[in-house]
């Protein structure tokens, strides 16, 4: 049941939005639409990206090479101490958030919410980034981002290092 004040949030900050508009003598409703306008110019630009990362995780999942990932790298995380059950969480999610959330989500249901492969991949879930999927919004039309997707795969293994460590 929702509280009276969640009812009035929402028109009461566009009416508040409205109001600062007008007393700064903004014609309000041109500003909306140039807004939307851009707004729609930039998810023109940034879709075949989108489109891109998004098929992309979603044959990774759908075709089973997510599992003989998984699979194949299991000796390789137990060499690293890693729960294998997290393989695909780290897969995942640099490529897409809502993919690895499934995925974590998995690894909660196969080996319960206190065991340390669902602590890992929850920890690395939430304190990192999809970074093809940031950089693939960020970086629409710019050619040349130098070190920017290295760096933030070097952050995010770093990351996946400092959870391993933590849980």
């Amino acid at each position: 049941m929702r509280k009276a004040g969640e009812k009035v949030m929402l028109p009461a900050l566009t009416v508040l939005c409205l109001l600062c508009g007008l007393r700064a003598r903004i014609n309000v409703y041109e500003a909306f639409v140039q807004g939307a306008k851009s707004g729609f110019l930039t998810l023109v630009q940034i879709l075949p990206a989108l489109t891109a990362i998004l098929t992309a995780t979603a044959l990774l999942r759908e075709t089973g090479l997510m599992e003989s990932v998984q699979q194949a790298m299991a000796p390789f995380f137990s060499a690293l101490h890693l729960p294998e059950e997290a393989a695909g969480v780290l897969l995942l999610r640099p490529l897409s958030g809502s993919a690895s959330v499934a995925a974590v989500s998995e690894v909660i249901a196969r080996t319960g919410a206190d065991s340390r492969a669902a602590r890992f991949c929850c920890v690395v879930s939430g304190a990192s980034e999809t970074v093809f999927f940031t950089a693939s919004l960020y970086f629409s039309g710019i050619k040349r981002t130098r070190y920017a997707v290295g760096t933030a795969l070097f952050a995010y293994v770093c990351g996946v290092w400092a959870a391993a460590m933590l849980v």
